[in-house]
């Protein structure tokens, strides 16, 4: 049996879909999974165990859009996979996954695409609290003779393995900065994809200054996207600022690749950050973690992993705007996250390190 997945665009829906994967090759163990993914967030199966292979689509414009996707459908089509499931649900996709003429076809029950597909699966018109991982499996329940149970926290977990030669990289990284083996390494990642997502600077700030302070063995780093690192390096300055002598505690690593941040995570004592691609990154390790959500809920797409690893959410319930779809901010003020204060983060983040005080970045 031959199985296509497609999950196009982002990292951290593409992180969501890894329990997925895992499950399909426990109710099929001996078919041939492939994943069809775009260059941004392959590193996040490339490593996984489960697949047997990585197709990465190419993100042209334009004509050259049109010129891949014909090649990559005659390539597909030429693997005759049995089954796809696209987890996706955009037109590229879904086309996609027509194009690749699979006996089995399933997609989400979208207006413009429903036809396809051979199979379709429900997808609710709302933004109701219900997690992403959850939604996901809705697809794996639309296959025929499906047996596989639904998804469990415990076993079904979010997987990106470590990659060896990054972790050494890191361990290395980590040590020209002065970080030691008995250090207790916070990762703050401090951007977003788009500004409906992103913690004011000045919150990062106190934050970071306020959990460098709780002992002289702890070290910040901060994490951001190729386009934020000049407010990443703004918000180590105020940090260092705020800290006064304690301004050593506040380190940077410069630019690291996803790969790079999943082993950074992992030899971390905790993770905090917004609810973007590296959050659901550190899902994948037992690294404790305290998620900031705005405009989003934190009931679709806080960490998936079992209950016994510290994991906090911090969000507004009391708004009525909340959650939006991230196009307009009806009160104008991003109040979501400007009245999200730093001391609900910072004392969610002493409670996480509390619990988890016994691990070191080795």
């Amino acid at each position: 049996m031959k199985i296509l997945l497609v999950r196009l665009r982002l990292i951290g829906d593409v992180v969501f879909t890894t329990p997925l994967i895992a499950a399909l090759r426990r109710a099929y163990p001996g078919a041939r999974i492939t994943y069809l993914v775009e260059p941004a967030a392959a590193p996040i199966v490339a490593g996984n165990p489960h697949l047997d292979e990585i197709v990465v689509a190419p993100r042209r414009r334009g004509a050259g859009r049109v010129l891949d996707d014909l090649a990559l459908a005659r390539r597909l089509r030429r693997a005759r996979f049995d089954l796809v499931l696209d987890l996706h649900g955009g037109p590229r996709s879904a086309w996609l996954a027509w194009a690749s003429g699979a006996r089995e076809r399933i997609g989400y029950d979208i207006s413009g695409r429903r036809w396809m597909y051979t199979h379709i699966a429900p997808r609710a018109r709302d933004l109701r609290p219900r997690h992403s991982v959850q939604n996901q499996w809705d697809l794996l329940e639309t296959i025929p003779g499906w047996a596989g149970g639904g998804p469990d926290r415990e076993r079904d977990r979010i997987e990106m393995p470590v990659d060896a030669a990054a972790d050494l990289n890191m361990e290395a990284r980590l040590d020209r900065a002065g970080v030691r083996p008995d250090d207790e390494l916070i990762v703050l990642h401090v951007s977003a994809g788009n500004p409906f997502r992103r913690w004011p600077e000045p919150f990062f700030a106190e934050t970071a200054a306020a959990i460098a302070q709780g002992g002289d063995k702890r070290r910040v780093v901060f994490s951001s996207g190729p386009s934020d690192r000049a407010a990443a390096s703004r918000i180590a300055t105020d940090a260092r600022a705020r800290l006064g002598a304690g301004a050593r505690r506040i380190i940077e690593l410069g630019e690291f690749d996803l790969k790079e941040l999943r082993a950074l995570i992992g030899r971390s004592a905790l993770f905090v950050g917004g609810d973007t691609g590296p959050l659901h990154i550190a899902a994948a390790t037992d690294t404790p973690v305290v998620g900031i959500y705005g405009p989003t809920l934190a009931a679709r797409s806080a960490p998936w992993r079992p209950a016994s690893i510290a994991t906090f959410s911090i969000e507004r319930t009391d708004l009525a705007c909340r959650p939006c779809d991230q196009r307009t901010c009806a009160p104008g003020d991003f109040r979501c996250l400007t009245q999200l204060p730093p001391a609900a983060v910072i004392a969610a983040a002493e409670e996480a390190l509390g619990r988890g005080a016994a691990r070191s970045i080795r």
